[in-house]
Order: C-alpha cells, then structure tokens, then sequence
C-alpha cells in the first residue's frame, strides 16, 4: 500500500543550509535534493507510518472481567439410592390389590354417574309429563244416549252414543235434554239433511214453528251463545284434529257465513251506521257423526261424544245417494257473486239424500 505526499519547492531565496533546515525528516531532504531545490516536485513514496501499522501486530484486547471467588454457589442436589428388595410373593400382592383398587373406584364412578343420569332423566320426564298438552282423547262417556234409524221407512239399527258429561257439559246437556225430550222438542221423527264422505248431519230441531213454542213452555234455549263459549275453550285446551272418526258433535257456528253487511240506518233525524246479519247462525241442535277423521269440521263443531255402538248404522247413512253438488258450474258461479238467492236455495240442497233417513225413536239409556 502507498501513501501520497505532496511536497512543494521553497523560493530560491532561501539557500543551502537554511533551507534543507526546513526539511526535518530524511525523506524530504532527499526529496529536496532531488528536485534541485528550484521546482516543486510531487513523488509517490510509501507511507512510513501506514506500512508501520500494518506491520505491527493487533493490540491485545483488555481481559474480561472475571467474578469473585466468594459468590456463594447453590450445591448439587444429593444423589439419593435407595435399594427396595421385593420378592415375587410381594410383588404379586401388591399389584393385585392396586388392580383391585382400580376396580372398585372404576366401579364406584360409574355406579355415582348412573345415579346422576337417573335423576337428570327423572327430572326431565316430569317436566315433560307438567308441560305436555292434556289429552283429548282419553275421555271417560258419562251418559248414554241412543238413536234408531230408518232409511226411507226401513229399519237400518240403533246407534248408542257416549256423552262427554265433565268435558263438554254444555253440550252434552243439550244433546241428552233433545234425546230424552226434557226440553220439550225431541229429535224424534226428524231427518238427515246432509250426507258427506267424512260424515253424516242431522238438521236439528227448528228454532221457529211449532218446535219453537215447545220449547218455549218448558223454558228451554235454544240459543248457542253458551256452546260457542264451551267450543272456544276446547280449541284453546286441546290443539290439533278433535273431530276423529266415530265422534259426535253440535254445530255451534257456521264457518261459511259471511261477516255482516255495514249499512247507514236512520234513528231520531240522525244517520247510525248498523250491522245487518247475512244469514242465520245454527241454533246448537244440529249434530254431526263422523266416520272419517274430519279436521274440517273443527271450526263449527263442538265434540261431545262418541259412537259406542253402531258405526256400521253410520256407514249405511253413508251410502245413500245425494244430490250432486254443482258448485262448478259458471252459472252457480255468477249467481253466487251477485247474490242471487236462487243460489242459496240451490246450495242448501246439494248433498242432500234422496231417501229420507230418520230418527224413529231417542232417549237415554240408564
């Protein structure tokens, strides 16, 4: 490696040795002599000090500090032996009463979770049993009631029923009063007005006539306003399809009427607005027998009873040929849209038998 120096002549004033004074090292003064001591004069030489310090070797570095003998080291934990001499007879014991061990608390564990799930599964099922629906089907007939029936003069059997006295007491006063004749009127000597796939109908008692004034001297009513109420409360208490196939039921509403007619009506020079009814509402003695399952009729029908007996008198009613109902035709069609009471008339017949099947003869059974 090698180093510049940059070295400039001195003005000839200065001579001999006044100016080789100046040039204090030896490079320099061969430097001057070199240039004749009148031009300055640039050589590259070797950088004495550069070439020095490469030479010579790295300086040793300052030793590390070393720790003080008298810090306090932890011991060596003590190397423990211990020598423990089994003889297979031992040995032999002492793994099968662990095993032993094993066992019983393996068997204690699962006879503890047994019991818990026990309980859980106990807990659970009378909370089901508490929240579950109460059943509608279960229910116990209090009264007997029978009806034999004629089909176009001919006898075709009795059909005995059971009244649901405690669950539609209402209802199954109505019934048993109209069979036994304790309200004056009777079903006696009165007809089926319509025959169904899923059920048969009985017209009931008229609430206006000569049935009227019967009922009127015994005091009876035959308003509906209470098996409404009742049939109310049984659609709340149980859910789902009530009228099941060999049940009995009072027609309590008409689900086909329409709502009343809103009409301005004149009262003491003051125009009122009044509902108009739209027909009539069943008077709670039609009665239906069921046999098919018919969800249909759950929402004009209160269930009061069920056919003991006789269901093969049912299905006879059943066959009987009716009328065929037309409620496709377009003139049916436009004749309902504008009211027409010919329509009506005409609805009120479809369905209908056309043998007369009566009730010969009712009452209770004791």
């Amino acid at each position: 490696m090698y180093g510049f120096a940059f070295y400039l002549s001195y003005p000839q004033s200065l001579s001999g040795q006044g100016e080789a004074s100046l040039c204090k090292s030896k490079e320099e003064r061969l430097l001057y002599e070199d240039s004749g001591g009148t031009t300055p004069h640039i050589k590259m030489l070797p950088n004495s000090k550069i070439l020095q310090f490469l030479r010579s070797p790295p300086p040793a570095l300052p030793p590390l500090p070393q720790a003080p003998n008298n810090i306090p080291t932890s011991p060596s934990p003590p190397i423990l032996k211990q020598q423990c001499k089994f003889s297979r007879r031992d040995f032999t014991i002492c793994s099968n009463s662990s095993l032993l061990l094993l066992l019983g608390s393996a068997l204690v564990e699962s006879r503890a979770r047994a019991e818990e799930g026990s309980a859980v599964d106990a807990d659970k099922t009378d909370g089901l049993q508490e929240n579950a629906p109460p059943n509608c089907t279960a229910k116990a007939p209090t009264k007997r009631a029978f009806l034999d029936i004629s089909i176009d003069g001919e006898p075709a059997g009795r059909i005995v029923i059971g009244l649901y006295g405690d669950d539609a007491p209402a209802g199954a006063a109505r019934f048993s009063g109209l069979v036994s004749g304790a309200a004056g009127i009777s079903y006696r000597r009165k007809e089926f007005v319509k025959i169904m796939p899923n059920y048969v109908q009985h017209g009931g008692v008229r609430s206006y006539g000569v049935d009227a004034e019967l009922a009127k001297r015994t005091g009876s009513n035959l308003a509906a306003e209470s098996l409404v109420t009742e049939w109310e409360k049984m659609n709340e208490k149980c859910p789902g399809t009530k009228n099941l196939a060999g049940s009995v039921g009072i027609v309590v509403r008409d689900p086909t009427k329409p709502p009343p007619k809103i009409k301005l009506v004149a009262r003491g020079g003051k125009l009122e607005i009044d509902e108009e009814d739209v027909g009539a509402d069943p008077n709670g003695t039609e009665f239906v027998i069921t046999s098919k399952d018919s969800p249909e009729l759950d929402t004009s029908t209160l269930v009061i009873g069920r056919v003991l007996e006789g269901m093969e008198v049912v299905e006879k009613i059943g066959q009987v040929k009716t009328v065929q109902e037309n409620t496709g035709s377009p003139y049916f069609r436009v004749a309902k849209l504008i009211g027409d009471k010919r329509a009506t008339v005409a609805e009120r017949g479809f369905n209908r038998p056309y043998s007369k099947v009566l009730i010969t003869n009712c009452g209770l059974i004791q």
